[in-house]
């Protein structure tokens, strides 16, 4: 492409993001932390600059999802964290949930975007609400009276009208709403295929590349 030359423009009412340089990523208690957990690790080895977030009952899930222990302590979360996927130099930041002077609990220094996933109802209905009782609910809420990128990923089944009220309110004030719905025609064998399919689909809103699966009409297995 010449220097001159213009990419095309993204299609009428799509948000014009561009490629984030800090994400503040949240852990909630609903199920669904291995999605949590496979997206910090695609960011991390991206480039981006990580702030992390989670809650307590986030740190229930990770035992029974996964076994893993989440740090009660985010100094000490930031360390193990850090190594265990392989992070730069002070890439990655873990903040608790009554820091206060965090960067991302002021609009003077938010981030460039923030996803929370999984996201719980409770969560979701505080943010569509404007509470910020936590840092948490505080980021998102910044997140969002900065006009930046807000994903939410909730994870729940069925969806009450309340649910989808709230999931409404989000998305006319700019927030993305990204139900953890993956897709089969990429013909997956594996959970882990399951877990990148919808990690693909937040990069994809990050903008932020990857090679997690084929695009449609760019592999054979869409022809099966």
């Amino acid at each position: 492409m010449d220097s001159d030359q213009q990419p095309d423009p993204l299609p009428v009412g799509m948000p014009q993001w561009s490629r984030p340089e800090t994400v503040c990523l949240a852990f909630t208690g609903a199920s669904g932390l291995p999605y949590g957990m496979r997206l910090l690790e695609c960011l991390l080895q991206s480039g981006v600059q990580v702030w992390l977030l989670y809650s307590q009952v986030a740190q229930v899930v990770a035992r029974q999802e996964m076994d893993l222990t989440l740090p009660g302590s985010a100094r000490e979360a930031q360390v193990e964290l850090s190594k265990r996927f392989h992070a730069a130099p002070k890439q990655l930041r873990v903040f608790g949930r009554e820091e206060w002077f965090a960067p991302p609990a002021s609009g003077s220094n938010p981030p460039d975007a923030m996803v929370v996933c999984p996201c719980t109802m409770g969560t979701l209905a505080a943010i569509a609400h404007g509470l910020s009782d936590n840092l948490i609910e505080r980021a998102a809420d910044v997140v969002l009276k900065e006009r930046r990128n807000l994903i939410l990923v909730p994870r729940e089944s069925p969806f009450s009208a309340i649910h989808l009220q709230n999931m409404l309110t989000l998305a006319q004030a700019g927030a993305c709403i990204l139900p953890p719905n993956p897709g089969f025609y990429h013909h997956p064998q594996t959970v882990n295929e399951l877990v990148d399919f919808v990690v693909a689909r937040v990069l994809d809103q990050l903008r932020i590349p990857h090679q997690l699966m084929a695009r449609w009409g760019e592999s054979d297995a869409t022809q099966k």
